[in-house]
């Protein structure tokens, strides 16, 4: 079920204790070796850059970080040539190559040194490198201090910022033109991060999130980087969070938009997923829908529109980067979809009109084309209690706690007299512990 492969955050159901910091080094509140840098002293990163798995990998000397949880490690274990052997030691800039035209360099890995670039692939160096940076990205200037990818849509097309003192000079992936600007209202960036379509440069502990076509900084920065990127004692702006056991998860709700993103709710918490390039992400449910501050109870998405169901109103939102409220809402489930009661689950197939809601051991047809709403077609469950659903490719799933059903079609899970066997959630699926 390869859908849920890479929930790799476990569904984040419960706050964990602050962790108070001992004598012995820590991160994450465990111990690791005096000898290794610890990123909750406040590091400033040479470097940061996803993998092609989404995994993002903070760098500095020759150490570096897998991820927002964990202790530091040889940068050469895992990119071998990385290592005083190699007169490399270290990184100046690193980026993942977003070049969707070009398969042979996507997501490939850049690391810049000095006046030298290195291209890994699955953590291997490629043939012929490493190269001078004017062979492979002609016009950018040696011994960077960041870089970052920017794909079409969020620049003008397919780029990468290489930054340089105030100086960024954006690389056109297609034409390798070189454009130049100067930002001088942004810190001087010694590492740069494209993280959910958001751009940030870090410049010593902290970060600044900036326009990657303007430059231009909005918002009150800079903020500690600690608070964010990384678990540490003492620091975060939405607490820490605990991987459940596999017995234990529970969803709300499930719903993917139009783009292919998942979103997936528990609690006060949503976890969104792009892909399985970016990996997934937990964030508080009220830092993208704020007037949502008691969580949710169903989703579904529709016609370019988020539907949240909580108690007996619907909240519309638009499925633009704002996630703006529509004007009038929320509305009551009476007036909106033309039922009342609890509503368990909700679920909408492709581009299809209809929406079906889980009322108990019930399944009703809604059409949303008609006004005022109106029930198409009801149907009995051979379940109860159901806690989420949601409809893709593949079928329908189901999901009642830490298990789930599974039916090929909306049509199969409505004239259904008897449950399929349950099928539990596993590591592989979720993520959760054993």
């Amino acid at each position: 079920m390869k859908l849920f492969a890479t929930l790799c955050l476990g569904l984040v159901l419960r706050l964990s204790a602050s962790l108070p910091v001992a004598d012995v080094t820590k991160e994450d509140g465990a111990v690791q070796d005096a000898a290794l840098p610890n990123r909750c002293d406040g590091i400033e990163f040479d470097a940061i850059t996803p993998d092609e798995k989404g995994k993002v990998i903070f760098f500095k000397g020759a150490h570096l970080w897998k991820g927002f949880h964990g202790p530091a490690q040889l940068s050469n274990e895992l990119f071998k040539e990385l290592d005083d052997d190699h007169n490399i030691g270290h990184v100046d800039a690193a980026f993942r190559m977003h070049d969707p035209e070009n398969h042979d360099d996507h997501d490939h890995i850049y690391f810049f040194l000095d006046d030298k670039v290195f291209s890994y692939y699955n953590q291997t160096l490629e043939s012929g490198y490493p190269k001078s940076i004017q062979d492979d990205f002609p016009g950018v200037p040696s011994h960077l201090d960041a870089a970052v990818e920017c794909p079409k849509g969020e620049c003008v097309t397919d780029s990468v910022l290489f930054f340089k003192g105030h100086d960024v000079h954006v690389y056109d992936i297609a034409t390798k033109a070189v454009k130049t600007k100067t930002w001088s209202n942004l810190p001087v960036c010694t590492s740069a991060l494209r993280w959910l379509e958001h751009y940030y440069c870090f410049h010593g502990h902290n970060f600044t999130r900036f326009h990657p076509v303007s430059g231009e900084v909005n918002g009150t920065y800079p903020k500690d980087a600690r608070d964010y990127f990384t678990d540490c004692p003492n620091f975060g702006h939405g607490g820490n969070y605990k991987i459940p056991k596999c017995s234990e998860v529970k969803i709300d709700a499930i719903t993917s938009d139009n783009q292919g993103k998942k979103y997936f709710f528990a609690g006060p918490i949503y976890m969104r997923l792009d892909s399985q390039r970016d990996g997934l992400h937990a964030f508080p449910i009220v830092r993208t829908w704020k007037e949502l501050t008691n969580g949710v109870d169903a989703v579904f998405s529709h016609a370019d529109k988020h539907y949240m169901i909580k108690g007996d109103q619907v909240y519309i939102y638009k499925m633009d980067p704002h996630k703006t409220l529509i004007e009038g809402y929320p509305k009551s489930l009476k007036e909106e979809l033309g039922i009342e009661g609890h509503v368990d689950a909700a679920f909408l197939c492709g581009d299809e009109n209809t929406v079906s809601i889980i009322q108990g051991k019930k399944l009703y047809d809604i059409d949303l084309s008609a006004t005022p709403r109106i029930v198409t077609k009801d149907y009995p469950l051979p379940i109860s209690d159901i806690d989420a659903a949601l409809c893709d490719s593949k079928g329908v799933y189901v999901f009642k706690g830490p298990s789930y059903y599974h039916y090929e079609t909306a049509f199969t899970l409505g004239m259904a007299r008897i449950a399929p066997v349950a099928e539990s959630i596993t590591p592989d699926m979720m993520g959760c512990l054993e």
